[in-house]
This record gives C-alpha cells, structure tokens and sequence, in this order.
C-alpha cells in the first residue's frame, strides 16, 4: 500500500464539478454556490463516497464494475451527498441565528432569509437532477429522501426535547443519528449501490458510515463541554447553553449530582459558573470517561464493519479516519 496519497480525494476536480452543478443565472444563488465552493471544509461525506467506491472497486477515469456508467458518476454521487449536506446547513444557520459558516458571514446575514432557504432549496433540485441520471437512480433517489427525512427528524427532535426538557440517551443518539451519522452512512453505502454490490457490503458500509458518524458527533459534543477554547477555536459549554444534554452530561443526570446538573440544563446554564461545575462534575464523576469509552467503541464498530471488503488501500483509508476519532481521545 502506498497510503492515501494515491487515491483519488476531493479536490479541484471535485469543486469544479461542484461549482458547474451550482452554476445559476441569479446573481445570489450564484454567489451563494460560489461561497459554497470557495469555503471548502473538511469535505468528508464526499471524501466518504470516493474512498468506498475505489474499496469497492471502482478506478478514476475506468467505467464502472459491470458496465454501468463511469467514475463521473462516482463524482457526480459525492457532489450529491455534498449538495444534501450543504442545504442543511444553509437552513441550520439560520435556525441557529448562527452569525458565521466556515470563517465566512452566514449566507442569510449576506443575503436575507428567503434568499438562503431557497439558495437550499435549489441545491435540493440540482440533487434530484444528479439523481436522476444515475444508474441505480430511483434506489438512489429513495436513499437521499430517507436520508434527508431523518436529518429533519433529527433537527426537530432536538429542540422538542429542549422545549419538553426531556433528557433520555435513545434520544440523543437519536438526535446525533439525524444531525450527523444518518448522512455518513449515506455517503458510505451509496456507492454500493451505484456499483451494485452485494447486500452484504452495502449493509457492511452502511455500518461503518453510522457508527463513524455517532463516534465523530459524540467526539464533538466531548470536545463542547470538556474541550480547550483555545484548540477548538470557540466558548467551551454551547450545547449546555441551548439546552442540549449530550452523552456526557446523560450520565451525569444518573449520578448523586443529578438534580443540580438537571437544572443548570434547563436553566441553559444561564448561571455565573454553571458551565464550569459542570465540566467539573464530568471530570470527577467518571462521565467524560464513560463517553471517550463510548466513541471508542463506535469507532471500533465502523472499523470492524469493513471486514467485508477486500483489503485495499481505500479500506485503509476508511479505517484510517475512524481510528482518527479514537486518537483525537490521548
């Protein structure tokens, strides 16, 4: 194996092919899809999809196994799992009121609220388009709508649960399913079925992209309460402030400091202090190990998953970010 290097990643083919699907005769649509491409960003869903279709077999600038279509489609399907992931956050930034995306002004400070949810809504209709012309297209098609059904699921339930202050762990993973790891596992199983693998693989991909995806948002909401402001470039203790238990303030809640942990969540840690005890709490009573133990356990999950596929250097690769998500834990 001579490592990731040799495969094919996102990279200017990727955004050129990006920007000519964005591509608008309105001036704001235009600067929006612009912005979307200028801003980059880890690209990892994308990145998801090119890494599974080459473990799967499929080779940059080949046809496809079988026949069917070529490694175009490949891109196309990972600029659709981008278009997907894009629109959520064109519509999530303004939930949020959130003031900037990506270093850059949010795209409805810019340019108003209408002009960004439809900005979204067009980048829905581009999917659609790129769906449509794929082999496997309806099958595709019912993925991406199960897919963003869930991603909508997930958002609501979130602040339903901080409005009913109702503080349980199946619902925050599944809340942390739909924020994030129900599009990983589209960006990772999708490609099985562009290239018609077995049901195996596609179930085998599927669980790698899940469970990735649960140990990379878990890692995330760690990193909130009990990260260094300075690394994560951002106030320490948000989710406590919008009302949001995550897993370790849950196994706070089961603990002897319970009810005081409760009502620093349901007062959104409106308190001098309240971000602070908690952080200490988590430390002392064991819940931030508890939840690096958890990650860990995804992560190992997502890698185990890709035992069904032959040894490449994709799958290297693949397994490559999931142990990721265990390191980023020293």
């Amino acid at each position: 194996m001579t490592g990731v290097a040799a495969l094919c990643v996102p990279d200017a083919t990727f955004d050129a092919r990006l920007r000519e699907v964005l591509r608008s005769d309105v001036e704001f649509i235009e600067l929006i899809g612009d912005d979307l491409v200028a801003a980059g960003g880890k690209r990892v869903r994308p990145l998801l999809v090119l890494l599974a279709a080459q473990a799967l077999g499929a080779q940059p600038g080949s046809g496809l196994a079988g026949g069917t279509g070529g490694w175009g489609d490949v891109l196309d399907l990972g600029v659709g799992v981008e278009l997907l992931h894009s629109a959520s956050l064109l519509h999530d930034d303004l939930i949020d009121d959130a003031d900037t995306r990506r270093g850059q002004q949010a795209a409805f400070r810019r340019f108003g609220n209408v002009v960004s949810v439809m900005s979204g809504d067009f980048m829905l209709s581009r999917l659609l388009v790129l769906l449509s012309g794929m082999p496997g297209g309806p099958a595709l098609t019912r993925m991406f709508g199960q897919t963003a059904s869930v991603i909508c699921e997930g958002e609501v339930l979130q602040f339903q649960l901080a409005a009913y202050q109702e503080y349980e762990v199946r619902h925050y993973l599944q809340v942390i399913h739909g924020k994030t790891a129900a599009l990983t596992e589209l960006a990772a199983s999708a490609p099985a079925v562009l290239l018609g693998a077995p049901a195996h693989v596609r179930e085998a991909l599927a669980t790698f992209g899940r469970e990735y995806g649960m140990a990379f948002q878990m890692q995330d909401d760690l990193l909130d309460l009990a990260g260094d402001e300075a690394v994560i470039g951002k106030p320490v203790g948000g989710d406590l402030r919008e009302g949001k238990a995550t897993l370790p303030v849950l196994a706070l809640l089961d603990g002897p400091h319970g009810s005081e942990v409760r009502d620093i969540v349901e007062r959104r840690a409106a308190q001098p202090g309240d971000v602070e005890r908690v952080r200490l709490l988590a430390a002392q009573f064991g819940a931030l190990d508890r939840t690096r133990e958890e990650i860990r356990r995804r992560a190992q999950l997502a890698i185990d998953a890709l035992g069904a596929l032959p040894l490449s250097e994709a799958r290297a690769a693949l397994e490559g970010l999931a142990r990721r998500e265990i390191e980023r834990l020293t």
